[in-house]
């Protein structure tokens, strides 16, 4: 008995001692049984605030999704009408084209249209170049006026000088721009006025053609004509008695206007020029008279000077 005591009181020592231990480890897992259930409502609670954000963002996207829709649509049709626009306004440029040409065309028949040319073109300060003159054309001193007369001059020879077509050219070189000018003719019976390159061939015979260098109109016997290649017959309604040249280099025009009336005589069909091109003129006989360059302020008087070369 007393043995069995001994044992019961030991035995229920170390019981109380494990129930202690137990005790303490249930507080223990109790605390961290309340932590997690803290941390777990705060994630539910962050998870929450998450599904809401998400919410959000989804309800954002999907109103963004139907903008863009909105947009791409927008954009749809503004390409369509652009496309649309560009169509018109080809045909518009096409339109703007055709009636230009026509303004051009109905311009040039109009009277007044030389005058209207002459606010684009620089006005020329033309005087001729005695150096190229043949030796039956007698130049003013000026430089404004020539005239024929039937004993040639004894001139010096030179590479520059006409030799057997009665021609001169002026002084004046283009390359470039515009420029017009105007000579008075009168009433003379033939004449030749245009422009040449200043290449041109100067001896001997040769055919004045726009193939050679020359863009030129013509009286001759009293009928008017444009030399080019066969030779165009001009029908005009009223004898000029002064003549405008127009020259635009880069368009490649050269165009004649009958200055007494206002009307167009001749264009030439457009060219491609290049290097230096000068004013033309020709002479065909004593009853030629004389023909005068007026001068950039419309001056259209010069007089002759008196030959001092002996002549052959």
């Amino acid at each position: 008995f007393f043995i069995f005591c001994i044992l019961y009181f030991k035995t229920r020592g170390s019981l109380h001692g494990h129930s202690e231990k137990l005790q303490k480890v249930n507080g223990e897992l109790q605390d961290e049984t309340d932590t997690l259930r803290k941390k777990n409502e705060k994630l539910q609670k962050v998870n929450g605030e998450l599904q809401d954000e998400t919410d959000t963002l989804r309800k954002k996207n999907e109103k963004l999704q139907k903008v863009n829709g909105e947009l791409q649509d927008e954009t749809d049709t503004l390409r369509k009408k652009n496309e649309k626009l560009q169509k018109v306004n080809g045909a518009l440029q096409d339109e703007i084209a055709r009636r230009k040409a026509q303004f051009k065309k109905a311009w040039r028949d109009a009277p007044i249209y030389p005058d209207w040319r002459k606010e684009e073109f620089e006005a020329a300060n033309v005087t001729l170049d005695e150096a190229t003159a043949h030796p039956a054309l007698l130049v003013s001193e000026r430089g404004r006026q020539v005239t024929w007369q039937e004993t040639c001059q004894d001139l010096p020879s030179s590479t520059q000088r006409f030799n057997s077509i009665p021609c001169v050219l002026g002084q004046l070189r283009i390359n470039s721009g515009r420029a017009h000018w105007e000579v008075e003719v009168g009433d003379m019976q033939s004449w030749d006025l245009g422009i040449c390159r200043e290449n041109v061939t100067r001896k001997g015979a040769f055919i004045m053609s726009p193939q050679n260098g020359f863009w030129a109109i013509r009286l001759y016997d009293g009928d008017y004509w444009a030399l080019t290649s066969p030779e165009t017959s001009l029908p005009l309604r009223e004898r000029p008695l002064k003549v405008g040249i127009f020259l635009d280099y880069e368009a490649g025009d050269v165009s004649f206007y009958n200055m007494t009336d206002g009307s167009h005589i001749f264009t030439f069909p457009q060219n491609t020029f290049y290097g230096v091109l000068r004013p033309l003129f020709r002479l065909w006989s004593s009853d030629s008279g004389s023909l005068t360059i007026c001068s950039a302020e419309g001056e259209c008087t010069d007089v002759i000077h008196k030959p001092t070369l002996q002549v052959k």
